[in-house]
């Protein structure tokens, strides 16, 4: 047998199935719940009925209604990702590369804007933008530091410290964004768009010849 061939995935018992399927009714249910009513005004008690489980197999999954936000901003994360990859986020050309960066956030929340706007209330107040590690801001300061490298941003420019700031207005458009009526579907993208226009400018650098 070729020692080289790829072997088949570990197959995954009956029981971790049902696991993973309790656990997405569960987050699937607190989700539809948290759109209707609101993360504070919906229950473990609701989460629990409305997955048609008891309310003590909610614990065997999410030690507490918090958890929810956390597996929100997991799944935000895995959609990042995704996205990064499938536009080509990680291919060269710095200045393209953070448009292209800030689509994919945008197309993320645009996708569920009830929900982003509610879980992101949440997300605040459960002090999550200062504890969860500012992954967003790493992934625009590896793109600002390759264009640093490649000499298309300035030599004197701190790629983490951009990286933060891109964090830092991309969070104040999206508060921004999130208190609009819904039919304001455009001005997450035209305000992103903007403020990245203006940060690129002082970001760039002196152009020579």
């Amino acid at each position: 047998m070729d020692s080289c061939a790829t072997e088949p995935p570990p197959q995954v018992s009956r029981r971790e199935r049902n696991k993973r399927r309790v656990r997405e009714r569960l987050y699937s249910a607190a989700i539809e719940l948290i759109v209707e009513k609101g993360y504070d005004h919906t229950s473990i008690e609701e989460i629990a009925e409305r997955a048609d489980v008891a309310r003590g197999t909610f614990f065997n999954y999410f030690q507490r209604k918090e958890d929810i936000i956390t597996e929100w901003g997991e799944r935000r994360r895995t959609a990042l990702v995704t996205g990064l990859d499938e536009e080509g986020v990680f291919m060269p050309g710095s200045i393209a590369r953070l448009h292209r960066c800030m689509a994919v956030l945008v197309r993320i929340n645009q996708e569920e804007p009830q929900l982003t706007t509610s879980m992101l209330t949440a997300w605040v107040r459960a002090g999550r933008p200062i504890l969860e590690d500012p992954y967003v801001a790493e992934v625009f300061a590896d793109i600002v530091d390759s264009g640093v490298r490649h000499g298309e941003l300035s030599p004197a420019l701190s790629p983490v410290l951009a990286g933060n700031v891109l964090r830092d207005v991309y969070l104040g458009a999206l508060y921004r964004w999130a208190k609009q009526p819904s039919d304001a579907t455009d001005s997450l993208a035209e305000e992103l768009r903007q403020i990245l226009g203006l940060l690129l400018d002082g970001m760039v650098g002196p152009r020579t010849g």
